[in-house]
Parts: C-alpha cells; structure tokens; sequence
C-alpha cells in the first residue's frame, strides 16, 4: 500500500482509515509532510473536525533542549525559503478542535539520550550530511526535492530494512524509540475506547506510517478505505 505516492503530476498522501470488527472505533491515519502547500494542511485541519481524539507527534515536552532535534527541522524549514519550491511550514491548530489531544512523543531529553547511544561515528555521519541535505533543499528545483526515494509504502525497501540492520541505534532514536511510544498509545486507547464510536485521528510524519499501519493490524485493525490528499502539484 502506498502511502506517499511522487508522480510526475503530484506528491500526494494516502489517508486511511482502519477498523476492527466488533468496534465501532475508527483509526484514521494522516501521512504528514512537514513543508507542503498551504492547501494541504488546510485540507488535513478541516478533516480533523471530526476526531474525537488527535494523536500527534512532537519531540519536546520538558525543558531538555535536543541540538539534533532543532538541526534536522532546520533541515526540512529552509524549504520555506526557496521560492521556487512554494511550500509552508506545518501549521495545524490542534487546540482549536473540540478533540481530545494525546502526544505520546519522545521528549527532549528522552531523544538526546537515545542519540547518545548510537556510535560516535554515525552521529558524525549524520552531522556532516545535514549541510548538504539542506543545500539541496534551499536551491533545488521540484524535480530534486521531490525524488522518488521519498515515496513512502507500508512495505519496508530493502535499503530501509540494510538501514535499520546496518545502524541499529540511530533507527531507533529517530523511528524506533518513538514508534513504541507512539503504538503503546493507540493500544491503550484501543483497551480504553474501542467500545465507543469515536474517529481517533493519528496526524504523524510518513516515516512513522508504516509502524502504525502494521501495528493496528496485529490488534486486529485492518486498512479498510483510504483516498489521497495532495502535498504539492507538480505540473
């Protein structure tokens, strides 16, 4: 299953609901891409109307401060200064909403201690190839920013799965860590409310979908309508 899908035309994002037999809760799962069109975060915010719970991600939450954590958004935000990429920031004014908010991220200090665990040598890795992500971000045109390497499917690839093997503990610093918390949380919503008729809404970077998607299956939960919102037009 697709679930950021790079065309010739379009980048979009696939958002799909799963459900459960015998309950009435309803997973709705929201691929995000941190720099879009404005279009598309006006687009995700008006679904969320109707949650009744929203589940978001977010490092942070004490007073830890997380010198990685402020680099790879760096990383991603100087999009907002190349023109010819016209994309925004994400804005999304979750305490607007009428639903209940749960942010089962990792904090600052949880995050700085697990990118402490991984090699000196692979955190200097990470370190020396930030500039040049960045270059390419800042002065790329659409066609390189938007490579087909970012697509995202609920399958891993073979170089995620080399990834993961090959740099154990930065996998689970930046993914792994927080995908545990992120499933323990919809678990216990699960536990709590899958008695009740309510949509719960998980609005989590598309690197994170896939640890959702396969998560929510082993409870039972199967994908059962999904359609697409557009992050950026390319024609």
């Amino acid at each position: 299953m697709q679930i950021i899908e790079i065309s010739d035309f379009a980048v979009r994002s696939a958002v799909v609901r799963l459900r459960r037999n015998g309950s009435p809760m309803c997973f709705v799962v929201y691929p995000m891409i941190h720099m879009a069109d404005p279009a598309f975060f006006a687009a995700v915010s008006r679904r969320l109307r109707t949650a009744d719970v929203i589940v978001t991600e977010g490092v942070g939450g004490d007073s830890g401060f997380s010198l990685l954590g402020r680099a790879l958004t760096l990383s991603y935000s100087v999009l907002r200064f190349n023109r010819r990429a016209g994309l925004v920031r994400q804005r999304i004014d979750y305490q607007s909403s009428n639903a209940a908010i749960v942010n089962p991220d990792a904090t600052a200090t949880e995050f700085g201690t697990a990118w402490r665990r991984a090699p000196l040598q692979q955190r200097m890795l990470i370190w020396l190839l930030l500039p040049a992500v960045m270059a390419v971000r800042l002065f790329g045109g659409t066609r390189t920013i938007w490579s087909r390497a970012l697509e995202v499917n609920d399958l891993p690839t073979t170089s995620d799965e080399q990834w993961a093997e090959q740099y154990p503990r930065l996998h689970d610093a930046l993914l792994g860590d927080r995908d545990k918390m992120l499933l323990e949380a919809l678990y216990r919503l699960h536990e709590e409310r899958h008695a009740e008729q309510i949509e719960v809404a998980v609005v989590y970077g598309a690197g994170h979908v896939p640890a959702i998607v396969h998560g929510l299956i082993r409870y039972g939960y199967r994908p059962r309508s999904a359609d697409w919102l557009t992050v950026k037009s390319l024609s």
